[in-house]
């Protein structure tokens, strides 16, 4: 399979889903801004987006891709149906059985996230916590549609159907999009529009799930509801999917304490989630689109003894990668304060909202090719069915997140938060690292050696033209909504030709390259 391909495919669609969320957030930002109805809404959408990833991305990620990639190649089309139904079944029993403990006590268990929101009624509204408590049981029932929609997602990646999967989460901000557009005509208050936001999460749940069934049935592959058993293949899922379920959820116990921190300073939970929305456009086209291309690239590889070819995925991962992160990185890091105010600064975004978002931003810049690099290191290990040395290395992460990011919340401010989830990011990248070179799952090739210095020279050059561009425009920017998407779309493609005219003369990238790329690993 060309991972240049796969990736491209599984890019394009999560770059339309991340720049309708782009347009969810702008609109939010000015219907909503920064306040105590916007920290309930964000801390309702984390609560089952943490157990999504805990259970979805965690556990099935790791093991059911080289499980079912197994049993595809071992006992062919009808062993693999057999093997995903089975999972199906003990999958649905499992989450459904979670949203309905979450649901009947949910106002003890937002504590988890919210512990910090206020309980105090201001001017007859409700308080924020009573908010967050609402608005998290009608978003709780999205975890059981988002952990089936990763199941058949999993079925579709690995028989190399990856836009449907893709494209597939461009419903949830469609419809988030759809209410917030629909808000000045019906003239809801803030409480309200923050409800219907809600009900909408839990609508495009369903839809989402609708769509990749469809296309598994369209893929020709029969995937069916069954008597919940513990058969051997469900047995060894579990074996494989607890540590990486315990890999997920120590790392999203780390996200729950950081953001139970962040509750007790009104409004950074706003502006930390504000400034994680924009380094996770790249991170979604870059480091997930890659990692979900790459896990059954390596799986099938390994499966068929070819590790030259894994090998050699991995090497092109990481340059495709840096090529695309690091630019992405200097330019978050330089100019966080023109992104942020062409995007977010009017209505009830204030300027002073657009410094503390761009604090944050600029801490989550430096680990941008961090959490790119974890994406892309940990299929290394899952691929081979080691799912436990990643649990170990996150659990060391988290430990560092939280420590650190307490300490530095409370010496230099909220923004400490996102430093110290850098960091802890950068930790992990070191520890899984060094695991994979020392068993030589690993080992970077020359052309990988050769190209990573050009590629960051071209940044930095690119990183020089994009701040310059930025200080000259900056006056220019800050409540009209056309004219700053006109000036940030500018700066933007002036950094990217700016960039590419800088990395072709450097050897970062060549025609060869495009070529290589495209050649099957």
């Amino acid at each position: 399979m060309k991972l240049i391909k796969s990736t491209a495919i599984i890019g394009a669609f999560t770059l339309i889903s991340r720049f309708l969320g782009l347009a969810r957030d702008i609109l939010m930002a000015r219907f909503l801004g920064a306040g105590l109805v916007t920290d309930a809404l964000f801390t309702a959408f984390k609560l089952p987006n943490l157990f999504r990833r805990v259970f979805a991305e965690g556990a099935f990620n790791a093991a059911f891709v080289p499980l079912y990639a197994r049993r595809l190649e071992e006992g062919g089309d009808e062993d693999a149906a057999q093997f995903a139904s089975e999972a199906l079944s003990a999958l649905l029993v499992i989450t459904v059985f979670l949203v309905v403990i979450f649901e009947l006590t949910m106002p003890v268990a937002m504590n988890l996230l919210g512990a910090g929101l206020s309980r105090d009624s201001i001017d007859g509204a409700p308080a924020a916590f009573d908010l967050a408590v609402l608005y998290g049981q009608i978003t709780m029932p999205y975890l059981i549609f988002m952990s089936l929609a990763a199941l058949f997602s999993g079925v579709l990646n690995t028989r190399h159907y990856f836009a449907v999967a893709a494209a597939a989460p461009i419903f949830l901000n469609i419809l988030l999009v759809s209410v917030l557009i629909t808000k000045p005509a019906m003239g809801w208050d803030k409480v309200d529009l923050a409800l219907y936001l809600s009900v909408a999460m839990t609508i495009s749940g369903a839809l989402q799930v609708g769509l990749v069934v469809w296309g598994v049935r369209r893929a020709g592959v029969k995937i069916g509801l069954q008597r919940p058993r513990m058969t051997p293949g469900v047995k060894r899922l579990f074996q494989l999917g607890l540590p990486g379920a315990a890999a997920a959820g120590i790392t999203q116990i780390n996200l729950m304490v950081s953001h139970n921190i962040a509750t007790t300073q009104a409004n950074a939970p706003s502006w930390l989630n504000y400034a994680d929305r924009l380094y996770q456009l790249p991170l979604g086209m870059i480091g997930i689109a890659l990692g979900i291309a790459l896990l059954p690239a390596l799986s099938r590889a390994l499966r068929a003894g070819d590790n030259k070819g894994a090998g050699n995925s991995m090497n092109r991962a990481l340059e495709i990668s840096a090529f695309l992160t690091l630019p992405a990185a200097f330019a978050l890091a330089v100019m966080p304060e023109f992104l942020i105010a062409g995007l977010f600064q009017s209505g009830a975004f204030s300027a002073s909202d657009t410094e503390q978002t761009a604090k944050a931003l600029r801490m989550f810049a430096l680990g941008l090719p961090a959490f790119v690099l974890i994406k892309i290191l940990t299929p290394a290990f899952f691929a081979r069915e080691n799912t436990r040395t990643p649990m170990v290395y996150a659990g060391i992460s988290a430990v560092i997140n939280v420590a650190l990011g307490a300490t530095l919340f409370f010496t230099v401010g909220f923004f400490g938060l996102a430093l110290a989830t850098s960091v802890a990011a950068w930790a992990n990248v070191i520890l899984l690292g060094r695991t994979l070179f020392k068993s030589e799952h690993l080992v970077i090739d020359a052309r990988l050696r050769r190209k990573l210095p050009r590629i960051l020279l071209a940044s930095a050059i690119m990183a020089a033209g994009v701040y310059f561009l930025s200080g000259y425009f900056s006056d220019q920017i800050g409540g009209r909504i056309i004219m700053d998407l006109a000036l940030l779309g500018f700066v933007s493609l002036a950094g990217l030709v700016i960039y590419l005219i800088a990395a072709v003369p450097l050897g970062a990238i060549s025609k060869s390259d495009i070529k290589t790329a495209f050649r099957k690993s």
